[in-house]
């Protein structure tokens, strides 16, 4: 249907409820996106013949203006763990609402979030709270590289738990920012 025509966009793609099955079709629909290397680990299993080692790899996909997808892959040679996971990203990507949900601001522009959010993955929870324009993203590294491939330009950020581990904050963040299409805002 995408090659076709028939499908021009991606939001028509989630308005329709439709499930994103190839990796081209997000390829097609976002022109701009890239990819940032999250963590690269090894992974070690130990077997009758003596230790099996492959590399686990998370990577975020995004396109700096309302698209973020994470995926993981697993094998043998880094540079295929890798391309799995960027396969496993541009399958999970998924709309993140931009707005202007700071007290201090409401200038209208999609420069932050709509709302403070909260997200949790493994054992970190992350509380993103939306900020005035011209803040920046006040946060970590990890969590600033995948609210910048999202969107999100002005934003304060609070962490708890385990925060060194790099696949448990980054699901933490794709959790807030999945939840932001789920919750309504409080008004004000």
């Amino acid at each position: 249907m995408v090659q076709g025509g028939q499908v021009g966009s991606l939001e028509e793609v989630f308005q329709n409820g439709w499930k994103i099955k190839e990796p081209e079709i997000v390829k097609m629909l976002l022109t701009d996106i890239r990819n940032v290397v999250v963590n690269v680990g090894v992974v070690q299993k130990q077997t009758d013949a003596g230790e099996m080692t492959r590399f686990g790899a998370l990577v975020a996909v995004g396109n700096g203006n309302g698209w973020l997808g994470l995926g993981r892959g697993k094998t043998t040679p880094m540079r295929l763990a890798i391309d799995k996971a960027t396969i496993d990203a541009l399958l999970n990507v998924i709309p993140v609402r931009l707005g202007c949900g700071s007290w201090e601001c409401r200038c209208g522009r999609p420069h932050s979030l709509p709302f403070k959010t909260n997200g949790k993955g493994g054992s970190v929870r992350i509380e993103i709270i939306p900020g005035p324009r011209g803040l920046g993203l006040v946060a970590g590294g990890t969590v600033k590289n995948l609210l910048e491939l999202a969107g999100v330009k002005d934003a304060w950020t609070r962490t708890f738990g385990s925060t060194s581990t790099a696949s448990s904050i980054a699901y933490a963040v794709y959790d807030a920012l999945k939840r932001v299409h789920s919750l309504t805002p409080v008004s004000r």
